[in-house]
């Protein structure tokens, strides 16, 4: 949001963070950008990101770690064919690019991977994945350099609001008027809607996902995948796989996020919890099943009632906006939802 402000021509902009830049659930994203969704303006917003992320690093100079490898959304039964044909037709009317792959197209494309319960694949070549951190770095600095202020180690303890309408911000520093705010907070962002009077619905829960060692045989060109009729997904990293998945029962966050919370904070692997869905991920990789766990990441990310972000101004607070609840896809929807939200803020409406 801040960068899309400076772009749009703005430098009276400040963005407040409580200890540093990325120290919440970014930095242990696993940042896969894919554009397919079921909904249209979604699917606009992420084709936006790809765009933007393909050419920052070249606008800054700060890498980003994008890499345009391509992504494949894999489909073991017609139902699932059926689905994402709905999706391709939708994409298509934005011009994406997508094949339809056969099995063996897509054993050529991923080696290593199984492929005997497929009935297809469909590979989007547009998109990739980047390191979260180092993009959000990269975005920072877009942001300085055409003239907007970045204070980390600050956190906000209130808001002013009069006529129901937002006047300034109040940190441990001091007080800053201001005539539109923007609370992006992740699961912070209910605690600091609560402040300002204004309901922000997430609900942080439980997401893990490893990095195996090497598996021999796998490509560093590898397009990222997602198995969802196995609920799982992938993409290399040094020569091993980063594999997650999306359980039944996820685990909600027993407790209310606070400013004391730790940054940079993971909690112990819940193995048992993640263990019914190793048994696909090996089905898929079989070299999985002989290499070892190099790390396991069990990380806080904000989730909504129906999967949908909360994007735009509160009804509560005029002035006041809220992006957040990006359900396990915030690195890729970072780029078109900033966009969207600085259009707002400028315009008083979305983009579309």
């Amino acid at each position: 949001v801040l960068y899309h402000l400076t772009q749009a021509g703005w430098t009276d902009v400040i963005l407040i963070e409580r200890r540093e830049v990325t120290a919440g659930s970014t930095w242990h994203a696993a940042g896969l950008i894919g554009q397919l969704r079921s909904d249209a303006n979604i699917t606009q917003l992420l084709r936006y990101s790809v765009q933007l992320y393909d050419t920052l690093e070249q606008e800054t100079g700060l890498a980003t770690g994008w890499r345009g490898n391509g992504s494949l959304r894999l489909a073991c039964n017609k139902d699932r064919r059926i689905e994402i044909q709905r999706q391709i037709a939708t994409a298509k009317s934005f011009g994406l690019e997508i094949n339809i792959l056969t099995p063996s197209e897509v054993a050529d494309l991923c080696p290593g991977i199984y492929v005997g319960d497929l009935d297809c694949g469909v590979f989007v070549p547009g998109d990739g994945t980047a390191n979260p951190a180092d993009l959000t770095q990269s975005l920072a600095k877009g942001a300085r350099s055409q003239g907007a202020r970045i204070f980390e180690d600050t956190a906000v303890t209130s808001f002013r609001i009069e006529d129901d309408r937002i006047a300034g911000v109040v940190t441990e520093q001091g007080a800053i008027a201001c005539e539109s705010a923007v609370i992006c907070a992740g699961i912070w962002s209910r605690e600091i809607g609560r402040m300002a009077g204004a309901n922000i619905p997430v609900h942080p829960a439980h997401h893990h996902y490893v990095v195996t060692d090497r598996i021999e045989g796998l490509s560093q060109d590898m397009p990222s995948i997602r198995d969802p009729d196995r609920l799982t997904y992938f993409k290399e990293e040094v020569g091993g796989l980063v594999a997650g998945g999306y359980e039944f029962n996820p685990i909600a966050y027993q407790g209310i996020p606070s400013r004391q919370d730790p940054d940079f904070h993971l909690f112990p692997g819940e193995v048992d919890h993640l263990e019914p869905l190793f048994a696909g991920m090996m089905e898929r990789f079989p070299g999985m099943e002989s290499t070892g766990i190099k790390q396991w990441f069990n990380g806080l990310e904000s989730f909504t009632e129906d999967t949908s972000f909360i994007l735009g101004e509160t009804p509560e607070v005029q002035g006041l906006f809220t992006g957040c609840g990006f359900n396990s896809m915030g690195i890729a929807s970072g780029g078109g939802a900033g966009m969207a939200l600085a259009y707002w803020v400028e315009h008083g409406e979305p983009p579309f």
